[in-house]
């Protein structure tokens, strides 16, 4: 079993900076994520790494986010900088086995105004 708290999301303006953290306990996952879903939207893939450091991101997101994880203390970390409006979802922090999410976090609400 693994328990997944997501913190560090918040109300930011257009330009803005957020620092999401998930701390992971129980069973540790290679391979770990984070997801967002916006009002009416799927649920979709943010940026993936793995305890190597392999790292994957959305198209969406690149050379704006940064995913990062530190092993010793369980933790993965998602820095999101130049926020715009539509990055305004809940994100969600996955442990994932292969590709597919097997544990999900409880989110963190991201809103960013114009």
């Amino acid at each position: 079993q693994v328990q997944l708290a997501e913190s560090g999301g918040g109300l930011v303006q257009a330009g803005g900076y957020l620092r999401l953290s998930c701390v992971a306990s129980g069973s540790i996952h290679r391979l770990m994520g984070w997801y967002r879903q916006a009002p009416g939207k799927q649920r979709e893939l943010v940026a993936r790494i793995s305890s190597s450091g392999s790292i994957n991101y959305a198209d969406f997101v690149k050379g704006r986010f940064t995913i990062s994880r530190d092993n010793a203390k369980n933790t993965v970390y998602l820095q999101m900088n130049s926020l715009k409006p539509k990055d305004t979802a809940v994100y969600y922090c996955s442990a994932l086995l292969g590709l597919v999410p097997n544990y999900w976090g409880q989110g963190t609400q991201v809103t960013v105004s114009s």
